[in-house]
């Protein structure tokens, strides 16, 4: 109780109602190239849309990263990207000589460019990339409104009016005509399909550095196009304006007004140049994507390998699932081993495991084909590997029951967007790649394409050589870790052991009566908590679980008997 000198009612709380909490097992993560977005830094997606609005559209050269993440989304609205680029990709800016630099992200941006270190730059592109090359960024004042804005200008009707003086400024100079109207335009149609469709409009914004809405937020031109604007940073301020003035970017106390205010310039227009792509990737690149999930802050639980380097993958199962422990690598063949290659399939898909991969864990899967699938977006058919229907098929059981259900067979394992796979293995093919950990993908007539096989690459014979084993350990450990943090610091007495196996026992009877684990037993008592453990200030809870197995093979007994033979007598003898 609390101390006091003199009699007193005291009141305080204790809270016992600590419980395992539920952890997530269902969140994708991939990294790879695309066409647009932030590069090195993780981004949530939560749909096809939202993956296409943030990272661009499909091409031919980011085609296996885009769809596998868009596969995995078609079965879970969980997903954290990450963009990487090659050396040679570059961000669109204004600078009409040659330049090459590099902007790939918001931290990159203010850090290293925000304060206008490119002099000649008016505009950056927001992210690498040659899509960039097809914006032209508008800038209207009160006297170039005329020939931008007006009735006949390039993107005319879609301001209010004329920009002049603003409220804020007015308050403190009537005549500083700091306006302006910004449009972004896709001048040459990439993004759009329609050349010149205006992509973004921004009204009545100032050219002081000082201004305000009138709910208190800045006004700045720069400020309010860094933080709306999904396609260009702020560069410079316009060094070719007309007129006599404060210079754009002064603040409006004690300026006569800024320039720009006597006459119409072309400078007031610029198209964005100098925009590439290098999307040709080499481990160093992915690897530098993937590294971004190696910390446990950063909660992930199906690692997606798209068509990754062999390098890459090695380096994601033993250096970030291997390490993390709570998360599953999945990884197909490469695309050679299975597309136009007839005959051979099955040989070099067991080369590629065994002897260029060789992983060896149960914290990786790998599948044994890729599928044809139609590409909307640029009216035609690709080749993508399997990966992330994988993936998703994991996130999706997850859904419709738990964890430790097995993402195979007829009822879970059911793969989308499939116009044909690459082979269709036979029954003999199928026996031999699952012997060596690869699970098969079969098309079946009336049955669709499955997922015809739960195994990890474990090599060793054991429980864990299964998905729904691996993954059932993997949501235990993770949440019984999460409670048994509460437990720090307290003492190691009999009541907190009571209280520790009192918290873990409820929640392994709930994973019970779930179909996850057959039976279970938790020892946290003064047999594994010896004085020694004790006094090195440590704490041992022993936690033993029979997981629940998932049926592999199925025998059908058929047995004729003679008309006059009582059941009982022969049930059990075959």
């Amino acid at each position: 109780m609390a101390f006091s000198l003199s009699p007193a009612v005291t009141i305080s709380e204790i809270d016992l109602s600590t419980i395992v909490p539920a952890v997530p097992s269902s969140i994708g993560a991939i990294a790879g190239a695309f066409q647009w977005g932030p590069v090195e830094e993780i981004r949530t997606i939560a749909s096809e849309v939202e993956l296409a609005n943030t990272f661009g559209k499909p091409n031919n050269d980011v085609a296996d990263t885009w769809f596998s993440a868009s596969n995995f989304l078609s079965y879970s609205g969980n997903l954290r990207s990450v963009r990487v680029i090659g050396a040679s990709s570059f961000n669109a800016n204004t600078y009409s000589g040659a330049t090459e630099i590099v902007i790939k992200n918001e931290d990159d941006y203010d850090n290293n460019h925000a304060a206008g270190q490119e002099p000649g730059i008016t505009w950056h592109a927001k992210y690498p990339g040659e899509l960039g090359n097809s914006l032209k960024v508008y800038i209207m004042d009160q006297a170039s409104w005329t020939t931008f804005g007006g009735a006949t200008g390039p993107v005319s009707g879609i301001f209010q009016g004329r920009p002049n003086t603003s409220a804020y400024a007015a308050e403190i100079n009537a005549s500083a005509n700091d306006e302006v109207h910004i449009a972004v335009v896709d001048e040459d149609g990439k993004w759009t399909g329609t050349a010149g469709t205006v992509l973004e409009k921004y009204e009545f914004l100032s050219k002081a550095s000082d201004a305000k809405t009138e709910a208190g937020e800045s006004n700045y031109y720069k400020n309010v196009i860094n933080a709306r604007s999904r396609y260009i940073w702020f560069g410079n301020h316009t060094s070719d304006v007309d007129g006599t003035g404060a210079a754009w970017g002064s603040v409006v106390s004690g300026s006569t007004g800024f320039k720009g205010a006597t006459g119409p310039t072309t400078a007031y227009a610029e198209s964005l140049v100098n925009g590439k792509d290098d999307n040709v990737l080499t481990s160093a690149n992915e690897i530098a994507g993937y590294d971004l999930y190696k910390s446990e802050d950063v909660d992930v639980n199906l690692i997606i390998a798209g068509s990754a380097e062999n390098a890459t993958i090695t380096d994601l199962i033993d250096n970030i699932a291997e390490s993390r422990k709570d998360s599953i690598v999945l990884f197909s063949p490469l695309k050679a081993d299975v597309v136009n290659n007839a005959g051979q399939e099955e040989a070099d898909l067991i080369t590629y495991i065994t002897s260029t991969i060789n992983p060896n864990s149960s914290y990786a899967v790998m599948d044994g084909n890729w599928k044809y699938q139609y590409d909307k977006y640029n009216d035609v058919f690709r080749w993508v590997p399997l990966n992330g229907d994988i993936a998703g098929l994991c996130a999706r059981t997850d859904y419709t029951n738990d964890p430790w259900f097995s993402p195979a067979g007829y009822n879970r394992g059911i793969i989308k967007n499939v116009i044909k796979l690459a082979w269709n293995p036979t029954k003999a093919n199928r026996d031999n790649m699952y012997l060596k950990g690869i699970n098969p993908v079969i098309s079946q007539p009336g049955l669709g394409t499955v997922l015809f096989g739960d195994k990890t690459t474990l090599a060793k014979p054991s429980a864990f050589d299964r998905i729904n084993v691996r993954r059932l350990f993997i949501t235990l450990e993770k949440a019984i870790a999460t409670a048994a943090k509460f437990s720090l610091f307290e003492l190691n007495d009999e009541f907190t052991r009571a209280q520790f196996v009192g918290l873990v026992e409820p929640y392994l009877r709930d994973v019970k009566g779930r179909r996850g684990i057959y039976n279970f037993k938790v020892v946290c008592d003064e047999t594994n908590n010896t004085p020694q453990v004790i006094d090195s200030n440590g704490f041992v809870g022993d936690i033993y679980i029979k997981p629940a197995r998932s049926i592999n093979f199925i025998q059908l007994n058929f047995v004729a008997v003679r008309t006059g033979v009582e059941f009982s007598e022969i049930v059990g003898q075959f």
